[in-house]
């Protein structure tokens, strides 16, 4: 952004300088007490001119601005195709240019709106057997957040392929990493460096395409209104740990997945009668009762197991209770049929 507006006011300072140049070669300026200061007003009037027009169409990207180019170019075709159809040939000599400055201004309008609507298909009903395809680009963006960064998890969805795009960082993401990992702090330079191994083992992994986005946004102060207005501009899926962050995210119509929600969905649930090993680690409430727990931390309640505390048993389970902090299983010790 900074290069940007450098390059701004370069411009506007030699538009301000044509100005003055032209103040100096127009026979109506020169000589006069103040024509070079009214060539530079209009030199500068111009560029900032250009510079607001940049401005307004900061969102307009290239395709829209060649489908636009390509309607304007149709309409004024039918235009001027109308002109000459002979319709106005007893049109009178004054009111003609009214004429030819509404067909062209109509039809122009109308080719635009038409081609803006259209998708990418629809040119091949004009142009036959051409199809515009996109090359060497991929058709989502993935953009990251620390914490998911950290986590790590995703880096192993995106190596089996289980996600496909192409990853974006933002800078302010890994500006945040950085001051993580020089933290004072133990536990939060664990963390950041965690997350740099993360995107270290991301770069090096030949089949994921990983950039660095420099965009930022000065006059947001919190890192996650940044990364929302960023997958809004690229229409990117916001990937995070963050449950505050999927909400922001999701009430500004941005599509925001949240990888601990998916690991929740993705849990294997346990149905009456199925065996599973598990390892009884103490005893229940209840007398005779021993508890285990499954590798997502569920806890399986066992009956008749207290004697088999610190021990691998076969347990059969016999039904899922909810409860408000989550799911309790309970079992049976499996004892199989006598032959």
């Amino acid at each position: 952004m900074k290069s940007l507006w450098a390059i701004r006011i370069l411009f506007l300072s030699l538009c301000t300088l044509g100005g003055y140049a032209l103040s100096q070669v127009r026979p109506e300026y020169v000589g006069q007490q103040h024509g070079a200061a009214l060539g530079m007003a209009i030199g500068f009037g111009f560029g900032g001119l250009l510079i607001a027009l940049d401005e307004m169409l900061k969102g307009f990207s290239l395709r829209a601005f060649s489908a636009t180019t390509f309607g304007l170019l149709l309409g004024w075709l039918v235009a001027l195709l109308v002109e000459h159809s002979g319709l106005f040939v007893n049109a009178d000599e004054k009111s003609i240019w009214l004429i030819r400055l509404c067909l062209f201004l109509s039809f122009g309008y109308i080719g635009i709106v038409l081609a803006m609507r259209s998708n990418k298909e629809d040119f091949s009903l004009i142009i036959p057997y051409v199809r515009f395809a996109q090359r060497n680009q991929p058709e989502n963006f993935l953009l990251l957040d620390t914490s998911v960064i950290i986590d790590g998890r995703v880096a192993d969805l995106l190596e089996t392929k289980l996600i496909e795009g192409l990853v974006v960082i933002p800078r302010f993401v890994l500006r945040e990493l950085q001051q993580l990992a020089d933290s004072n702090d133990p536990l939060k330079r664990v963390r950041g460096r965690r997350g740099l191994e993360m995107l270290n083992r991301l770069q090096q992994n030949s089949k994921i395409e990983v950039r660095i986005h420099d965009a930022d946004f000065p006059e947001e102060h919190e890192v996650d209104s940044k990364l929302v207005r960023l997958a809004r501009m690229l229409n990117a899926k916001l990937f995070t740990n963050d449950y505050n962050l999927t909400q922001v995210a999701s009430l500004q119509k941005v599509i925001c997945v949240n990888l601990n929600e998916v690991g929740r969905i993705m849990k294997s649930s346990l149905l009456p009668g199925d065996l599973v090993t598990l390892k009884i680690v103490r005893e229940g409430r209840d007398k005779g009762q021993g508890i285990a727990y499954l590798s997502d931390g569920v806890m399986v309640v066992v009956n008749n197991a207290q004697s088999f505390i610190g021990k691998d048993v076969e347990v059969q389970i016999q039904s899922n209770v909810q409860t408000g902090a989550g799911v309790l299983i309970f079992g049976e010790i499996h004892h199989p049929p006598a032959k």
